[in-house]
């Protein structure tokens, strides 16, 4: 048996090997290194069915070091989930493994990984998802969430969010491999550190082991242990060798190499011919799995597939015997929004759009069972206060609430999220002050390319976040957050819907829009102030459901339109109010216009953008963000008042006035704009 496990894990180093030598691109270091713990934890640990990838109560395993996708890609080519051709076709054009792994659970990829610290923070996420359903679904329901992490992943400052949130939970069903074999991509890791990180993640209250991470035994034993916590989450530390099995021309050995990290092993300086040749390979013909090797994992996949026929067993006897609780758990994995009457939740006059918000959460919290809401120790000002006090916040040896105090750890926050999406059975909810999220962008770009439901909730959206001043006060972010929104994904859609609704209906509305939103994240820019209510000819709410179509006619003159005023949030109250003036003072009739998304107004038939952005007519455009933020609105005869500066420390009222935010400014630069 020792014989077939040595010479598994060696398929896996000539596997990784070869696909970056042929690409001529990879890493092969890391992978040849790891090889030997995946091949423990594939065949003797981790629960999965070979024929259905999705399956799931299947057990999780989420790479961090993307560049590591040779290992994964031969370990699931052995689980049955890819071929020797997907082999060979390794970081080429359409090709079935990219360079660095995405998301792809048909093919057991659990996670886009790539950016170093945000695998193991999914995972994180993933084991807070499960801990969540076994609370309202039972033991049948639990499974395990293994992580492997590299050097650079624990080195990234995500991973310290994501061990402190992880011990404090107690998450003991997360079982993480720290991949410690001392070479960086460029440097050996003591030219970068000395911390002692078994320390640290004992101090997080992590139970920790170090082994050699090459000795199939010492794995073993360590994975038995690490399944046999039941308090603390675990971190396997082991000692591996980069380019495990390397040799050089002369016949020695090539290990330990920072070559090896980032190029094919003929170009950093080894021998690619000896080295397959050492793994027991042939050179000329290396995409292949052994016989002996093959017959092995034949076996394996069999009984992995008997423990998944078993389990589905059992969970078909619960299912029989709890029929309520087993519709709820195909509900939440159903991945449609649940039906929720928004016109039914009570706003308040003339609030601040994030108190709006606060009011849906609080709603949603007692309506929405699948959903977590996390905050950046922001809970009482991002408003998702409302979700909390209807429920209760996560604790060690708790999972019966639905919040995590996230703490102060954005990106950290944000990757959980992510992570959560990805097990599946969740609607996360994620908040903090808009200016943050510039701490969030990676996270949240990796969940546009997976195309993953987070919804974000940013609140304090401009500088009328007013006496903090211009660090807290946003002027740029809504246009980089938009970008997103002229962006697709690989499915050919708008990678990401950013809203900014206009009062505290048209909030009712975008939290409508957010839950609908099934396969894009969807990010709420939100005010701190307070904000007047637009007029309703009728029934407001049913008005702002124009919002569903991106942009809408607020309100609108009698006859002919002279011209159209446009912004989104708390400018259109103000385009309004100064509509009026126009109106009175000059007899102008104006069409004032609300565009919550223009990705989702730009998707809408001609004849429509038409009706609500006449072409031809003299159109302005009013944001507390940059101006190229309405640019693409306002057409080639349109002007844009925004920012262009970062704001000031005082009074948001104050700030309304000094920086030309009102009514008398807009019948101003009306005027100026009609004359040029």
């Amino acid at each position: 048996m020792k014989e077939i496990i040595i010479k598994s894990a060696d398929s896996i180093r000539i596997l990784a090997a070869a696909m970056v030598e042929k690409a001529k691109s990879g890493h092969p270091g890391g992978a040849m290194g790891g090889a030997d713990f995946v091949n423990i934890l594939y065949s003797e640990f981790l629960n999965y069915d070979p024929d259905n990838g999705n399956w799931q109560h299947r057990d999780r395993f989420f790479l961090d070091p993307g560049h590591m996708s040779p290992m994964l890609y031969s370990i699931l080519a052995f689980a049955g989930y890819y071929n020797m051709d997907d082999l060979a076709n390794f970081r080429q054009w359409g090709s079935t493994t990219p360079g660095h792994p995405e998301a792809d659970p048909s093919r057991g990829v659990e996670n886009t990984s790539g950016p170093l610290g945000m695998g193991h923070t999914n995972a994180v996420g993933a084991a807070i998802a499960e801990r969540f359903l076994v609370a309202r679904f039972g033991e049948d329901h639990a499974h395990k969430t293994y992580a492997f992490i590299s050097d650079g992943g624990i080195q990234e400052e995500i991973s310290q969010g994501a061990g402190r949130i992880a011990g404090y939970l107690g998450l003991h069903n997360l079982i993480m491999f720290f991949d410690s074999n001392d070479i960086q991509l460029s440097t050996e890791t003591n030219a970068v550190t000395h911390e002692d990180t078994a320390m640290k993640y004992q101090a997080w209250g992590w139970n920790v082991m170090t082994i050699n991470g090459n000795d199939a035994d010492e794995i073993r034993e360590a994975l038995k242990k690490a399944n046999q916590e039941t308090e603390r989450p675990t971190l396997i530390i082991g000692k591996t060798i980069m380019g495990k099995g390397a040799l050089a021309d002369d016949g020695s050995s090539f290990e330990r190499q920072s070559s090896t990290h980032g190029m094919p092993l003929s170009d950093a300086g080894a021998s690619y011919e000896k080295t397959i040749k050492n793994l027991g390979g042939d050179p000329h013909n290396p995409f292949v799995i052994f016989e002996d090797v093959q017959a092995w994992w034949d076996k394996i996949n069999d009984s992995k597939r008997q423990v998944a026929k078993e389990k589905n067993a059992v969970l078909a006897k619960w299912e029989a015997e709890n029929p309520e609780l087993a519709q709820k758990h195909r509900d939440f994995f159903s991945g449609k929004a649940p039906e929720i009457d928004f016109s039914a939740i009570p706003q308040k006059n003339n609030i601040a759009s994030r108190a709006a918000s606060g009011a849906v959460l609080a709603y949603m919290a007692e309506n929405v069972e699948n959903m977590i809401v996390a905050s950046a120790d922001l809970s009482n000002s991002d408003k998702t206060d409302g979700f909390l006090k209807k429920t209760t916040q996560f604790v060690k040896g708790d999972f019966s609430g639905a919040f995590l105090q996230a703490g102060v750890s954005e990106l950290t926050m944000g990757a959980i999220a992510n992570g959560m999406a990805l097990h599946g059975g969740i609607i996360p909810v994620c908040a903090t002050f808009f200016v943050f999220s510039d701490y969030m962008k990676p996270a949240v770009r990796l969940a546009a390319l997976m195309e993953l439901p987070v919804k974000y909730v940013w609140t304090h959206d401009a500088f009328r976040v007013g006496e903090d001043g211009p660090t807290h006060q946003p002027v740029e972010q809504e246009a980089q957050i938009r970008l997103l929104e002229k962006l697709k994904n690989h499915s050919g859609h708008r990678s990401m819907l950013v809203l900014r609704p206009a009062d505290a209906l048209e909030t009712s509305v975008a939290w409508k829009m957010a839950l609908e939103n099934t396969s894009t994240p969807t990010a709420l820019l939100l005010s701190r102030q307070n904000i007047p209510d637009l007029p309703a000819a009728t029934n407001r709410y049913q008005e702002a459901l124009g919002a569903e179509k991106g942009g809408y006619i607020v309100y609108k003159d009698d006859g002919l339109i002279d011209l159209v005023l446009v912004g989104n949030g708390s400018e259109v109250s103000t385009l309004y109010d100064g509509s009026r003036l126009l109106h009175e003072r000059k007899g102008l009739r104006v069409q004032v216009v609300s565009v919550i998304s223009e990705g989702l107004f730009r998707e809408q038939d001609q004849a429509y953008q038409e009706e609500v952005l006449p072409p031809g007519l003299p159109t302005l455009g009013l944001t507390a963000g940059l101006p190229v933020t309405l640019s693409g609105l306002v057409g080639p005869i349109g002007k844009v008042l925004g920012m262009e500066s970062f704001g000031y420390s005082a009074p948001a009222k104050v700030l309304d006035e000094k920086l030309c935010y009102t009514a008398e400014n807009v019948y101003n630069q009306v005027l100026k704009f009609m004359d040029q």
